[in-house]
């Protein structure tokens, strides 16, 4: 199972034709690694840098700025906070979630600092504009309007987390526990950015798990639960987790979670629907989909 490498450079491609792969990508894997679109590799430096400053900082410091509560989804979670597998014991890592991050009336001081501050505003408008392009070039292949699902995505869901995998002794964890327990993601879609190190793995149709090579210079990007409803199942939400980091090497990554407004209300597109058949899914209220699913990891 290998996740496809999409070339994403107006300059060399149509939109026709990176709409094309894309589709393919997210039928057959729901993964797929995209180069060229649009966040610079010195953007993406530096959030790695800020990142890196506030997981190594001390833990007193990281619990000024905790996580309250599943319904704001704002804050820091040290380890063992979250399972995104219910299922399984809790996940092996530390993480900072910013929801609504450019409307968000959370206190000032529970922010690290400005500098933080305005690291991660100035990335997260840098990737959202990514987003969009993605979200425009699946309006082309599903058939619908080019500014449908950014009309549906104005940021009351969207969230930018940072991720540390701190190094664990394989003698002081549980043989169930993962750094992030198996999971599909909730919305439309998710933009992972990786340092060099491995751990991310995607499960096949048959169950078996395989990793995804660490690639610094592409996007991951995935297709949500919300994205499988809208496509009648033609894209896949994929199951994936993370491996605990054993090997005494420390991992970092940062996803954009690109998840609808609370009020949209999620139908199967009719371009999906074969004639004569009925849709797979039922309509949903993204908002519900999405807070249930937040909730159901944090036992809240």
């Amino acid at each position: 199972m290998e996740v496809p490498l999409i070339d994403c450079d107006h300059r060399a491609r149509t939109d026709p034709e990176v709409a094309r792969d894309i589709d393919r990508a997210l039928r057959d894997v729901g993964f797929m690694a995209v180069h060229n679109l649009g966040v610079t590799p010195e953007r993406i430096r530096e959030v790695f840098d800020t990142a890196r400053r506030f997981f190594q900082s001390p833990e007193e410091e990281k619990l000024r700025c905790a996580y309250a509560e599943a319904s704001e989804n704002f804050g820091y979670q040290s380890l063992g906070q979250e399972s995104l597998d219910p299922s399984s014991p809790a996940d092996l890592k530390e993480t900072f979630t910013m929801r609504n991050l450019l409307s968000s009336k959370v206190a000032v001081e529970r922010w690290p600092d400005n500098d933080f501050r305005e690291s991660v505003s100035t990335f997260f408008d840098d990737a959202l504009a990514a987003a969009q392009r993605l979200q425009r070039l699946l309006a082309l292949a599903l058939k619908v309007s080019p500014e449908f699902f950014v009309e549906r995505h104005n940021g009351e869901n969207i969230s930018l987390r940072l991720l540390y995998y701190p190094p664990v002794m394989a003698s002081e964890i549980d043989p169930e526990q993962m750094g992030a327990g198996a999971h599909t993601d909730y919305g439309m879609l998710t933009l992972l950015f990786q340092d060099a190190v491995g751990g991310l793995q995607v499960q096949s149709e048959t169950g078996s798990w395989h990793d995804v090579p660490p690639r610094p210079d592409a996007i991951v990007i995935n297709s949500g639960d919300l994205l499988e409803r809208w496509s009648n199942g033609r894209y896949r939400s994929t199951c994936h987790r993370v491996l605990p980091r054993e090997q005494g090497v420390e991992r970092y990554s940062i996803a954009l979670f690109v998840d609808p407004d609370s009020d949209t209300r999620v139908e199967v597109l009719p371009s999906c629907i074969p004639e004569g058949a009925a849709a797979l899914y039922p309509p949903v209220t993204a908002g519900e989909h999405v807070q249930a699913k937040i909730e159901a990891t944090h036992g809240a």
